[in-house]
């Protein structure tokens, strides 16, 4: 697995792995979204690492439907653990990378070892155009989860459908299309808040 890593000039605050979006349509750690948001955090005092999915860049490997990315984070999220204890760790996923997040934060809660904070932006629930299929897990009680009103590609009313059982909070930033096209300024400082709280 490719991983690039972001690292702040001070003694950091904690470590965030930053996920991105789908393969499949290009997606990949250089992607402007996770690169943005990975600046933001490194700007911000936190190291990031930006890992590449299956078969994106470096990383070998193909594409697997999810699961497979969801292993291998894990596996990048208790590997970091492991060599950096004391630094508290942060996920944070963009679309794709927000599904598979949400995905790793379920599990680490399942076995008792929550990540410290999680922040899951234009993630997908349900039918995505009209093929792919997105079981997002629930009972991520105290993640950010931010949305754009004019997603197009995965809309509002999917991922409300998702936080509904749960009354899961979502954030809607109004007017953002799902790349936050003009409004990631205002994604950036969601994200930021929720981390300093």
């Amino acid at each position: 697995m490719e991983v690039l890593f972001d690292i702040p000039k001070e003694s950091p605050k904690g470590l965030s792995i930053v996920g991105h979006p789908q393969p499949l349509l290009g997606g990949s750690a250089t992607h402007k979204v996770p690169q943005f948001l990975a600046r933001a955090l490194c700007e911000a005092g936190w190291v990031v690492a930006r890992p590449n999915f299956r078969g994106v860049g470096q990383s070998e490997g193909v594409h697997g439907g999810g699961n497979g990315e969801v292993d291998d984070l894990l596996f990048l999220y208790d590997l970091l653990q492991a060599v950096t204890p004391g630094l508290r760790k942060v996920l944070v996923g963009f679309s794709f990378g927000a599904y598979v997040q949400a995905c790793v934060a379920r599990r680490l809660i399942d076995r008792g070892t929550p990540a410290w904070r999680v922040c899951l932006a234009g993630m997908p629930f349900g039918t995505i155009d009209s093929y792919r299929q997105y079981l997002t897990p629930s009972g991520i009680s105290d993640a950010l989860v931010v949305h754009g009103e004019t997603d197009g590609r995965v809309p509002l009313a999917n991922v409300m459908t998702w936080a509904r059982d749960d009354v899961q909070p979502v954030v809607v930033i109004p007017g953002a299309d799902h790349f936050f096209t003009g409004k990631l300024q205002v994604l950036r400082s969601l994200i930021l808040r929720h981390m300093a709280a």
